[in-house]
């Protein structure tokens, strides 16, 4: 499994983490949530930590999920007319 990497935040004079990821804004805490998040990404891997945090870890089986023929089935249905179902 590849690990997150692109993750960077910053901390606002008002105590506020912003989460960004490549460059995008990927999350916003504030007040505890905030606090929490700070203490457990300067004691653990800070890429995995924010890539937790904003929900977008990625676990690599995205493109096999999307090509298996029971997904590729499922698509074919949806793209039907409901008439013909």
């Amino acid at each position: 499994m590849p690990k997150p990497h692109g993750f960077t935040y910053e901390r606002h004079r008002d105590d506020s983490v912003v989460i960004t990821h490549r460059g995008r804004t990927a999350a916003t805490l504030r007040g505890d949530r905030a606090e929490k998040f700070l203490a457990e990404v300067e004691s653990g891997d800070a890429q995995l930590v924010m890539a937790r945090w904003t929900g977008s870890y990625k676990f690599g089986n995205e493109r096999l999920a999307r090509s298996h023929p029971r997904n590729r089935t499922w698509a074919h249905r949806r793209d039907r007319p409901s008439d013909q179902r």
